[in-house]
């Protein structure tokens, strides 16, 4: 109850035009976020009751988080590399998955127990969503209605599809960078715009027009481009930076649907505006943004020769021909696949839906007037995602550079979430305050339902290896989790990694193999297994100092040969032998290092190096903070 009334206390509103702000009480702008709170509130109730869903990549976000954390314990502020994957042979995840959501999940498991932190992350990224899309809503809604539009995308299906079905914590932040893009994208057509206060507006949100005095000719007329650049930094370009970051730094995937959505939106707004000024705004953001994220971006693009990419799209599942809308495959192999699509369809045809008739209704009773057109790039968003939805389709896949990367073309819903929340909530909110009890009802009960929902049908109970407790007791116990089959070096696999290893194992064959597979499990589904008694380690060494991005060893070593360590090839290890670096290694088939070494002592040290690349990415980053702070002063003193 305490959720019905707070809603229509926000939606409590006078009467003023659907399409502009107006004069809200001074309480409302705290109770419309309080109420997307506590929607969001709402929305992960079912996570409190039975605990945090297990969905299709909880497992790796959990494990990233523990060692993220466990860098920080060791004084690495950015780490790179992830210990604990590939039982404890590690990869360099840290480098190539976007740092924003690991470290927030890292942080939040300084000050929280970890059962709660899946938890804690989901409510924050609903709630951003939430309250995002109520600040874009707010461009063309009042406040009360704004709200309601912030609860519909946070209550969304794909949003709440992410959250519980595939717990996938950088795609939710989609919801918030997205439409956060779309509001200072197309903040121009503001009619509240501080830039507005003189315009003579003859018809047209297009006309940019200032006050003149005894016929002196207007700011366009006098500096056309004054005018365009004048337009441009009005205050919108800095945060719309910061946007473009925010997405490279969350999730590669939303990274690539932003930029190519705020190319789409800078050129569908400079054809309505008849200006230059969106596509200038949309240009020198993406560029900042794209130096901003360079510390962690230049890297991951640079060093991926040295991991086996391909991985990420050659699976058959995780192919665009494979995932169109209600398709259907013979392939036994796509069975499981084919479920999440179907229901992953229902999802994406009922929010185009739900966006073309809310639009279609809001046409048919006048609240979408040619005077204002800050609603039409919104409205080609529903027609865009589902002709990506569609086979023919193919050749932009094929075309546009890294649109493939995206995987799943349902991946382009998270762009309709907040089009479709404010075409939905415009169209049903009645004029007559009495309706308006009944829509907020309707649409409360909604919410209710579809938490219930996904509580039963969403929702991927844990089993009793990757619930939270048992996952940080294997944690501390040293075993290691499976690792990403990207992120492994090229032409190694990772089911050859054997679980158990000891540090250092002492060989005379640098390709000798560690591992067998356990007695009665088939050998394309194990995992093998080492331990002492088999006999494929001459002798067996312990690290002295084991860090995650440095390591000594120190011990005499029976006879000449190979010292094979329970630790992942990559270029960035920096590897020494009694303080002489070794620049050639054997390769094996599982990718592990094998380090030649003398007969009697040996003193072994690894070390993380910082290479060119990523201080390269430093350097641009910290020159886009500069750039990025004098453009925000710069737009503050044209704002004055």
């Amino acid at each position: 109850m305490a959720f019905f009334r707070s809603l229509f206390k926000s939606l409590r509103v006078p009467q003023v035009s659907i399409l502009r702000p107006g004069n809200p009480s001074r309480w409302s702008h705290l109770i419309g976020p309080a109420v997307v709170l506590l929607a969001a509130a709402v929305a992960v109730a079912p996570l409190l009751i039975h605990g945090p869903s297990c969905g299709h990549d909880f497992d790796f976000h959990l494990v990233s988080w523990f060692d993220c954390l466990n860098s920080w314990r060791h004084g690495i502020l950015y780490p790179h590399w992830a210990p604990s994957a590939n039982y404890g042979a590690g990869e360099p995840r840290f480098v190539f998955y976007p740092p924003l959501t690991w470290m927030l999940g890292a942080a939040l498991g300084l000050i929280l127990p970890w059962t709660l932190v899946p938890l804690a992350l989901t409510f924050l990224l609903l709630a951003a969503t939430g309250l995002a899309t109520r600040a874009l809503a707010r461009q063309m809604l009042p406040d009360g209605v704004a709200t309601l539009a912030g609860c519909t995308a946070l209550f969304s299906g794909y949003a709440l599809f992410t959250a519980y079905e595939r717990a996938a914590f950088g795609e939710l932040t989609g919801g918030c960078w997205i439409s956060l893009l779309l509001l200072f994208a197309l903040r121009e057509s503001n009619v509240s715009h501080p830039f507005r206060a003189g315009e003579q507006n003859a018809g047209s949100s297009t006309s940019l027009r200032f006050a003149q005095k005894d016929g002196a000719p207007t700011l366009r007329e006098r500096n056309p481009l004054g005018s365009i650049c004048h337009r441009a930094l009005d205050g919108s370009a800095a945060p719309l930076a910061l946007v473009v970051a925010g997405c490279w730094l969350s999730n590669l995937p939303l990274g690539v649907m932003a930029c190519y959505l705020l190319a789409a939106i800078a050129v569908a707004a400079a054809l309505l505006a008849r200006s230059w000024a969106p596509m200038l705004r949309a240009a020198l953001s993406a560029l900042l943004g794209l130096g901003l994220a360079a510390v962690y971006l230049l890297p991951a693009v640079v060093e991926q020769r040295w991991i086996d990419l391909r991985q990420a799209i050659d699976d058959p599942g995780e192919r665009i021909e494979n995932s169109w809308l209600f398709a259907r495959h013979a392939d036994p192999a796509l069975a499981e696949h084919d479920t999440v699509l179907l229901k992953v369809s229902i999802i994406a045809a009922s929010m185009i839906a739900v966006a073309l008739i809310g639009l279609l209704v809001c046409w048919g009773r006048g609240k979408l007037p040619d005077a204002r057109r800050w609603w039409i790039p919104l409205a080609l968003i529903p027609l865009a995602v589902l002709l990506l939805q569609l086979p023919l389709s193919l050749p932009v896949w094929n075309l546009l550079p890294k649109l493939r990367y995206l995987q799943f073309p349902w991946r382009w819903l998270v762009v309709l979430e907040a089009p479709m929340a404010i075409f939905f909530t415009a169209a049903i909110w009645p004029a007559r305050r009495w309706l308006r009890v009944a829509v907020v009802a309707l649409c409360a009960a909604f919410f209710l339902t579809a938490t219930a929902f996904v509580a039963k049908d969403f929702y991927q109970a844990c089993d009793d290896q990757d619930a939270v407790a048992p996952m940080v007791s294997a944690y501390r116990s040293g075993a290691g989790f499976m690792g990403a089959s990207e992120y492994a070096p090229p032409s190694a696999d990772n089911t050859l990694i054997a679980t158990g290893l000891p540090a250092a194992c002492m060989v005379t064959d640098p390709a000798a193999v560690l591992g067998v597979i356990p007695n009665g499990v088939e050998a394309d589904e194990a995992i093998p297994d080492w331990n002492a008694a088999q006999g494929s380690c001459d002798a067996t060494l312990s690290w002295q100092s084991d860090q995650p991005e440095h390591k000594r060893l120190s011990a005499l070593v029976p006879h000449a040969g190979f010292l094979i360590l329970r630790l992942r090839g990559y270029p960035a290890w920096r590897i020494a032998v009694n303080g002489r670096p070794i620049a050639s290694l054997p390769q094996r088939d599982d990718g592990l290092i094998a380090v030649p070494v003398p007969q009697g002592s040996v003193d072994l040290a690894v070390d993380w190096t910082t290479t060119p690349d990523h201080i390269l990415g430093r350097w641009l980053s910290a020159l886009a903070v500069l750039l990025l702070t004098a453009l925000w002063l710069l737009e503050r003193k044209l704002k004055k």
